[in-house]
């Protein structure tokens, strides 16, 4: 599979690429049409794919904003739905990608919350270790996902440390959805609202814009996301490992 990159980044080196952002249902005893009901009433903006291997996915526009009421990002809305179905509920996420960031809910409880990179969160301090965190979270994952049997393979790809100045977070995404059953299109998802690449065609995406469909969606989801742009979602991890601010201490 070929990912897009664009022209390096001179302020945070390597190539940099895409951001993007879903959440990923597990329809095991959960109706499609519950899904996009409930989206609705959330006010959600993106996309809502037809099924697919037993998942339900909404890409969301933007991908590391706010995209549904309450300053919700794709965290927000994956936490909200998996309050109201009786289903494993995934938040994904690349910014820029140079950072992956993936929540899991299970039975309406967290199973794990795992970020690549924590140094990129937005907002995050400078001494905010630039190492993965919550990759000791891959049997829970495997296990939300019915995959306990990849949960090794998958403890391998979370915790890896990828040289930014060769490889884009979207080659450990892609190794991620396979290994979890996953739409492998994911990866391309920032192609919309053209057609996703190994994906489906954007006429068959429902386009939600604050919660509606079609002109009415596409004006109060452009007037929502001027609101939303000015109220971003919280960070996905706020309690990330931190190292020493460097300075000498006998300064102090």
């Amino acid at each position: 599979m070929v990912f897009p990159v664009t022209p390096a980044d001179p302020e945070a080196g390597g190539p940099a690429g895409h951001t993007y952002g879903a959440v990923a249902v597990r329809l095991d005893g959960t109706a499609p049409a519950e899904v996009s009901a409930a989206l609705r009433q959330i006010r959600f903006s993106g996309w809502l794919a037809p099924p697919e291997d037993g998942w339900l996915v909404a890409v969301a526009r933007p991908g590391g904003g706010t995209v549904a009421a309450g300053r919700r990002g794709v965290a927000g809305v994956a936490e909200w739905l998996s309050a109201r179905l009786p289903a494993t509920v995934l938040a994904i996420r690349v910014l820029a990608d140079r950072q992956l960031a993936l929540v899991a809910w299970d039975g309406g409880e967290e199973a794990g919350r795992y970020v690549s990179d924590p140094a990129r969160e937005p907002g995050a301090d400078e001494d905010v270790l630039a190492e993965p965190y919550g990759a000791e979270h891959a049997d829970a994952f495997a296990a939300a996902c019915g995959r306990p049997d990849a949960a090794e393979e998958l403890g391998e790809v979370l915790a890896e440390e990828l040289d930014p100045d060769s490889v884009i977070e979207s080659e450990r995404l892609a190794r991620l959805l396979r290994l979890l059953g996953l739409p492998t299109w994911l990866v391309a998802a920032a192609a919309l609202p053209r057609d996703i690449p190994t994906g489906p065609g954007s006429r068959e995406l429902t386009r939600l814009g604050a919660g509606l469909p079609g002109l009415l969606g596409r004006l109060c989801g452009g007037a929502a996301g001027v609101l939303r742009r000015r109220r971003p979602p919280p960070p996905i991890v706020t309690d990330a490992p931190r190292g020493s601010s460097g300075m000498d201490p006998w300064l102090m």
